[in-house]
């Protein structure tokens, strides 16, 4: 029997967007001439809820998200099966990110032992901050199984 690959059903995609993935985000470069910003971000989720992304207030992807007022992420794995979640939806609130937001997304990254020096140098070298929340809207997912 040939085995196809599978969309993933809701707490399958669910959970699997909330383990501690880099994504890629995208959102629409709004220029003539311009593909969609693509690039690599740390992004909080609990399943059922909203995402977030913390950017800088005046970044490039700020800015943009801003204009478009919806975005993507798209996380995937290739261990032990390849897996892909990708999430699309509407800004829902745009926020001063606060320090405890950066440990918080920080400290599902990085090593324990790293947190509080990524912290300090962030806090003070990347300028203000906002935290982006996303409503999941439109989903795609697939799991290859075992091919």
């Amino acid at each position: 029997m040939e085995e196809t690959p599978a969309a993933l059903t809701r707490d399958e995609r669910e959970q699997f967007l909330a383990e501690p993935h880099v994504a890629a985000l995208a959102v629409d470069a709004a220029e003539e001439g311009r593909a969609p910003l693509t690039v690599p971000i740390w992004y909080q989720y609990a399943p059922g809820g909203d995402l977030w992304i913390m950017t800088g207030r005046d970044s490039r992807k700020g800015r943009l998200i801003a204009g478009a007022g919806r975005f993507s992420l798209m996380v995937d794995r290739v261990e032990p099966t390849v897996r892909y979640v990708s999430v699309e939806g509407p800004v829902v609130a745009t926020l001063p990110a606060t320090r405890e937001q950066l440990v918080e997304i920080s400290s599902r990254y990085l090593p324990a032992e790293k947190v509080d020096g990524y912290v300090d140098f962030a806090w003070r070298e990347h300028g203000d901050q906002v935290v982006i929340h996303m409503r999941p809207q439109r989903w795609l997912s697939s799991d290859l199984g075992g091919f």
